[in-house]
């Protein structure tokens, strides 16, 4: 079947080259053609309401859209608006955002809320300038927000359309710098269109998501922008984009404790600053102990111990550390240390937030493993 963006394809003459503005500019017909006939259907996009927006931009940020649509939907049954979101208990709202991870992104949108119950009616602003100014909005959320929502000229660069751009410029420069990301959100601004602007942010994003995708090799014969793209006629698709290399994150051994008593868990709360902030835990304590050592650990705690079962081996990774844990199942009898809470599995179920970290031992206690 042919699309119209087929027709819409660029032609260069080699003696004449389109400069980076050119370029950039060239991208508007076949990119809004391509997004009319490959937008994928997301529950987000069918109802493109400032608030639906905006959560949904929140949760995708380190997070996959199809992990995201079941968590997009049961946070709009539980929080439909700014009023519900800005009036959330702390702990329901986390327990709401659990397994999405990067736990901030749901305590910046209660505090961005509550800014908008008092400034703005429980709104969200009209103006990039003002969406900026609330906490966990970057530049490029209320790039996303003010032209999906509002139809306003704005850019909306992740990394995503870094990737797209910097492919099509053949652009070498290190798209980790924020003078980089600046720069091209910059040269969008000149060239984005009057009509459609989400559509095009949009288009570009979708474009770096299934097309000139982040892992493997690109789908340039699938592309609007196939002719315009300098670094698939120069050969460096491999080499671009260019990202300085990350250090390699620390690595820490943990001992994970899955303490119980007549059906009940032991579970801790996290310190209120730091990793896993204000979050539920199990247990666990810094390296590897064997059997003994977290018998001799317990008994210093109160506890004492009935019986204790191997619950294996986990791993999670962080942003800067990984954690390499191994856990025990451990049956108290008696009395019980008294600096934990014990709590039903239905409570940890419901109730009670714990990260995703301890997602191998809550399968565990579950009987999921």
């Amino acid at each position: 079947m042919e699309h119209l963006y087929d027709k819409l394809q660029i032609l260069e003459p080699e003696s004449e080259p389109l400069g980076r503005i050119e370029r950039m500019k060239a991208m508007e017909g076949p990119l809004l053609s391509w997004y009319g006939d490959h937008a994928r259907i997301l529950p987000w996009r069918e109802n493109p309401h400032p608030y639906r927006v905006w959560i949904s931009e929140i949760m995708l940020q380190q997070t996959r859209v199809e992990a995201v649509k079941p968590y997009f939907a049961r946070f709009m049954e539980a929080f439909p608006d700014v009023k519900a979101l800005a009036q959330a208990p702390e702990e329901l709202l986390l327990k709401r955002w659990e397994g999405l991870g990067y736990y901030n992104r749901a305590r910046n949108l209660k505090k961005a809320a509550g800014i908008m119950m008092e400034q703005w009616e429980g709104r969200l602003p009209a103006s990039y300038g003002e969406l900026k100014k609330l906490p966990g909005i970057g530049s490029y959320t209320a790039g996303a927000i003010a032209s999906i929502a509002y139809g306003l000229r704005v850019p909306a660069v992740d990394g995503n359309v870094l990737r797209v751009i910097s492919r099509i410029l053949a652009s070498r420069e290190d798209i980790l710098k924020a003078s980089v990301k600046r720069q091209m959100e910059e040269d969008l601004k000149t060239i984005m269109p009057k009509e459609r602007p989400g559509d095009f942010n949009q288009g570009l994003i979708e474009i770096g998501a299934v097309v000139c995708v982040p892992n493997g090799q690109p789908k340039c014969g699938e592309c609007p922008l196939f002719s315009l793209c300098l670094a698939r006629k120069e050969g460096l698709l491999d080499s671009i984009p260019y990202k300085t290399p990350k250090k390699p994150r620390r690595q820490e051994k943990r001992t994970v404790l899955i303490l119980e008593s007549e059906g009940k868990i032991a579970i801790e709360k996290r310190p209120d600053t730091g990793l896993l902030a204000s979050l539920y835990q199990f247990p666990n304590v810094e390296g590897r102990l064997t059997e003994e050592e977290v018998a001799e650990f317990l008994t210093e705690q109160g506890g004492r111990v009935e019986r204790m079962e191997a619950a294996g081996e986990a791993k999670h990774i962080f942003s800067h550390v990984e954690w390499h844990m191994e856990g025990y199942h451990i049956f108290l009898e008696g009395t019980l240390p008294k600096k934990y809470l014990f709590v039903s599995r239905h409570e940890i179920r419901t109730k009670y937030p714990l990260p995703n970290a301890f997602s191998a031992y809550i399968k565990r206690i579950n009987g999921e493993s």
